[in-house]
């Protein structure tokens, strides 16, 4: 499984951005989609999960209501759309899918990762 992220840059506190992740290859392996993020000097933290099937959603308290995953199954697609943005949002974005049936913020359970695309907020 291949994963392509897209959708960052620079944006002022209080803006929005949409983060896309294409997936590709032996999508049917995969049941969960998340995204993560990891500030520099920082561990990487999860940001939020959604399963293929029936879109149920897991959200890091740190975005819930603000944030938005989604998804889109025709074309293999995860969306981030980020609302009302923080300085402390910024980091770099990786969008990871995992094998297990069951939305999950423990990096450990994802088995596929992509390239990351960063996302900075100005104050």
């Amino acid at each position: 499984v291949q994963l392509q992220a897209s959708g960052g840059g620079l944006v002022q506190a209080g803006g929005s951005l949409r983060l896309s992740c294409a997936a590709s290859g032996r999508t049917g392996s995969t049941y969960v989609m998340g995204w993560f993020r990891q500030a520099p000097g920082k561990e990487r933290e999860f940001v939020a999960a959604i399963r293929w099937s029936d879109g149920s959603t897991l959200y890091a308290d740190s975005v819930r209501g603000r944030f938005t995953i989604s998804r889109d199954n025709a074309k293999n697609t995860v969306y981030l759309q980020m609302n009302s943005l923080k300085p402390e949002d910024t980091a770099v974005y990786y969008c990871a899918a995992s094998r297990y049936p069951l939305t999950n913020s423990n990096s450990d359970m994802y088995h596929y990762w992509g390239q990351g695309t960063q996302v900075t907020v100005s104050s």
